[in-house]
């Protein structure tokens, strides 16, 4: 059994969580390798070490001395150090780094210097193997990681070791430092775990697993306890962000399961999120798995007589859209009429350009522009065996004076998205996650 664990910056902010992660390690023979993050914040109002860095970087770039902000870096390591009892030489590390500085260096070096120096820190305190990412995960010239390089060369720097490796970057060919966007430690654990076909991937963090509807909005959001990649992708698109979006794909492809846990609370199973679930029918389980949305879309329909039979009217409606960068969200449609879901900030810079150019192409009867619009998603894999389930939405959204302006359902049956007006949209979500989740566990 092999686990690739990835703690993320909340997990790595301080001594005790330093205690914390390496509890959880040291509990599971099988947890052998581990990806860490730079140190996150401590408290409300701490800063997170990786935009200190991306700090420092600005000041150097406009001939501003960065001192006060290095010297508050280098301290929260050396406490960290000193608070653990570890004999980390950072001193040694960080005037080498403050060298390049002055020298000239990239910001992608300079910010990935917080997860070396968390990874340099947990490998002391575990007893483990230091293992820089820059000598395993390759880039190609175009920015891509190339596997065909990354993978092999993991296995055989890991082979019969228990490693700890900084999230977040790696090499490009002629050997700089090149860095993920922000939240790439979840990428870098990923790849770990399908270099070395790991059992699981196991994903360390601040919340206890994905909850199924957003805390701000329901309080007392339940977690998830299992979900497959699917519906991970769907609930990702509208909002529920744990993780980094590229995160699944490496593990997926190799049908490795992906467990988001809470470094604070390690006894809670969290979420496992696979490709498929067997027994799917007979489960127990919520059937419905999550529910998430966003604001701010705007509906275009457009309306003609004998439009829906003549062929090519869609394809030119969204050729529109692709003439001016504008992604489709949904595109939903009746007798004689087509609508397209756009996000309005994508819509708003062209707006009057689109619409003249749909004007032209289609001769539509009418055309309508419906602003303020949220969509809401209710996402689950078991929605296909339970008859009722749009028409309870319907009735549940209408019984509390939510008007909906738009409807789109996939034919997998995965989701079922509705459109309501920005000011409906927390009391949807609520109204939703009281008439699906608590309903169901009274029953229960």
């Amino acid at each position: 059994m092999l686990k690739v664990v990835k703690f993320g910056g909340s997990s790595m902010a301080d001594a005790k969580q330093f205690e914390k992660v390496r509890n959880i390690i040291l509990d599971d023979p099988a947890r052998t390798v581990v990806i860490v993050s730079a140190a996150g914040k401590r408290f409300s109002g701490d800063h997170k070490l990786t935009d200190l860095l991306y700090l420092c970087h600005a000041h150097l770039q406009y001939g501003v001395s960065c001192d006060s902000v290095y010297e508050m870096i280098c301290g929260r390591y050396i406490e960290v150090r000193d608070a653990l009892g570890l004999k980390t030489d950072l001193e040694s590390e960080f005037k080498a780094l403050r060298e390049r500085m002055a020298k000239g260096i990239s910001q992608d070096e300079l910010v990935s210097r917080g997860e070396y120096f968390s990874a340099m820190l947990m490998a002391d305190y575990l007893g483990f193997t230091f293992l820089d990412a820059a000598k395993w995960l390759k880039f190609r010239l175009d920015g891509t990681v190339d596997t065909e390089k990354s993978y092999p060369a993991l296995r055989e720097l890991a082979a019969g070791k228990k490693v700890v490796i900084p999230g977040f970057y790696g090499a490009m060919p002629d050997g700089r430092i090149k860095t993920f966007s922000r939240g790439g430690s979840d990428i870098s654990g990923a790849l770990a775990a399908a270099a070395l076909d790991a059992d699981c991937y196991e994903n360390w963090t601040d919340v206890s697993g994905i909850l199924m509807a957003d805390p701000r909005i329901v309080n007392g959001a339940i977690p998830i306890r299992s979900m497959t990649y699917s519906e991970l992708r769907e609930l990702s698109y509208l909002g529920a962000q744990v993780l980094h979006e590229q995160t699944i794909l490496p593990v997926r492809e190799k049908d490795i399961p992906l467990n988001i846990r809470n470094t604070n609370d390690p006894a809670h199973p969290g979420t496992i999120i696979r490709e498929k679930f067997e027994n799917e029918p007979n489960s127990n389980a919520n059937f419905i798995t999550g529910i998430a949305g966003k604001k701010n879309f705007t509906i275009v329909t457009l309306t003609r007589s004998g439009m829906s039979s003549q062929p090519g009217s869609l394809r030119k409606i969204l050729q529109v859209f692709e003439n001016y960068g504008v992604p489709i969200s949904y595109a939903p449609s009746g007798i004689d009429c087509y609508s397209v879901v756009v996000e309005t900030a994508a819509f708003d810079p062209c707006r009057y350009e689109v619409l003249a150019e749909l004007e032209k192409e289609i001769h539509a009867d009418k055309m309508k522009v419906i602003e303020e619009i949220a969509v809401v998603a209710v996402v689950g894999r078991k929605m296909v065996f339970r008859t009722g389930t749009s028409g309870k939405i319907f009735a549940k959204l209408g019984e509390n004076g939510i008007n909906i302006r738009m409807i789109s359902q996939g034919p997998e049956e995965l989701n079922i998205i509705i459109g309501v007006k920005n000011e409906d949209y927390e009391k949807a979500i609520q109204t939703l996650y009281s008439g699906f989740v608590e309903e169901e566990a009274e029953k229960k």
